[in-house]
């Protein structure tokens, strides 16, 4: 069902008309008593979820007593980092995700239907994880907020996934992202219907339709000034809404290119991207708009890491970036690879396969450590002089020596593509 939702690619929908629409839906569940929201971590501070957050607390006050960020794999936020996205919402209210240790299992999804929706890529069973507050905390609602994007793993992002994989446990995550390598990551970009969507829906249906969830799903765009702004919300406890979100979102923020693009300048904002688990939304994002022999320049001022979690970052230092096959090949091969398929997943979305090079430049991480992991290394103060992003424009820029770039101060606000790669 729909509570409600409004948006257009031109829209712009103020802090009152947010907070107007999420009164109007909370007067509609009827009273409640004990409320869990779940929004992003800081990782997705610009999906105004944060404020969301806030004004589901100024609505239920007391009632709302636990806010889970969606961690993943992710670390735990800070206190500042809290009280920068989520203003006044008590800081005591909020709870940390150990996705290795925190989890309860709903069900497992048959390895016959994975075999199936992968087209035989894998076969194995899924276990529909989720941090155990949602099943023990006896909520009589939870709030899953969030921004429905393009994504890597998943096509669109949000939904469901906030649930199973914000909230997942290692062998739901591992399995999940592994699928959508598997089958292929451009293959599934931009898609609302793919396989790993299939597998959370099948959960949803199958094991979670007694959570008592509500989805509610920002669309985030960029004004004419170049500021953010929120096209479209939609609020509902069903696959409906994230639908028509993602109808929109694919309006606003996925960008359909004429020719590839042969110089690409990615920033990334050192409050949002820590580690390349997070930065390489910079490759994931931008590969099916560059061309073959192309260059995408990674300016990352707050690039001090690999994985957020230290297994994970072990992992990636130890393999590093490589081909898909040579990637397949490992997980054969390695035990480690093998109970870390998340990781696995991450270094074949990672990889260019040869086809256009990664200019990384890191705030924090040495030349050795870059180039270790099969990227180019660029230094920051030189780079960032070059291609000052507070000069530079969205989109086409032409410097002053006659070199052609395509800026972009934030990939995970959208997908760009050439119309030849994402029709093929």
């Amino acid at each position: 069902m729909i509570y409600f939702q409004e948006g257009a690619p031109d829209a712009v929908l103020t802090d009152q008309d947010i907070s107007n629409a999420l009164t109007k839906a909370f007067n509609s569940f009827g009273p409640k008593k004990k409320v869990l929201a779940i929004p992003p971590d800081m990782t997705r501070y610009h999906s105004m979820a944060g404020r969301l957050t806030e004004m589901a607390w100024e609505y239920y006050g007391e009632r709302l007593t636990d806010v889970l960020p969606a961690l993943g794999t992710h670390a735990a936020m800070t206190g500042e980092e809290i009280g920068k996205m989520f203003g006044g919402v008590p800081e005591s209210i909020f709870r940390v995700h150990d996705w290795r240790n925190d989890v309860v299992s709903l069900g497992e999804v048959p390895a016959s239907y994975l075999e199936t929706v992968s087209e035989g890529r894998v076969s194995y069973p899924w276990p529909a994880q989720v941090n155990k507050l949602l099943v023990e905390g006896q909520h009589d609602l939870i709030l899953s907020i969030g921004q429905v994007v393009p994504h890597e793993v998943i096509g669109m992002a949000n939904y469901n996934k906030n649930i199973f994989v914000g909230t997942g446990g290692p062998e739901g995550i591992n399995k999940s992202h592994f699928l959508g390598a598997a089958y292929g990551m451009e293959r599934i970009m931009g898609r609302t219907r793919t396989p790993v969507r299939d597998v959370l829906n099948y959960a949803s249906e199958h094991f979670a339709a007694e959570l008592p969830v509500v989805y509610v799903q920002t669309v985030i765009g960029r004004s004419k000034e170049g500021g953010l702004v929120v096209r479209g919300l939609y609020i509902g406890d069903d696959e409906e809404c994230f639908v028509k979100a993602a109808e929109l979102s694919l309006q606003v923020n996925f960008q359909m290119l004429e020719q590839p693009l042969q110089k690409v300048v990615v920033y990334l904002d050192p409050e949002e991207f820590k580690s390349t688990w997070l930065g390489n939304k910079s490759i994931y994002r931008t590969r099916m708009a560059i061309a073959d022999g192309g260059e995408l320049v990674v300016l990352a001022p707050g690039l001090k890491e690999f994985g957020e979690d230290a297994e994970i970052d072990r992992l990636i230092r130890k393999y590093g970036y490589l081909t898909t096959p040579e990637i397949l090949k490992a997980v054969e091969e390695n035990d480690d690879l093998q109970e870390n398929l998340s990781a696995a997943a991450h270094l074949i979305h990672g990889s260019t396969e040869g086809r256009f090079s990664v200019t990384y430049c890191p705030g924090h991480l040495s030349k050795e450590e870059i180039e270790a992991v099969n990227y180019r290394y660029g230094v920051l103060d030189e780079l960032s002089k070059r291609y000052d992003p507070r000069m530079l424009k969205e989109g086409f820029n032409t410097m002053s020596d006659g070199e052609h770039i395509y800026y972009i101060s934030n990939p995970a606000l959208g997908l760009w593509s050439w119309k030849e790669k994402f029709k093929s």
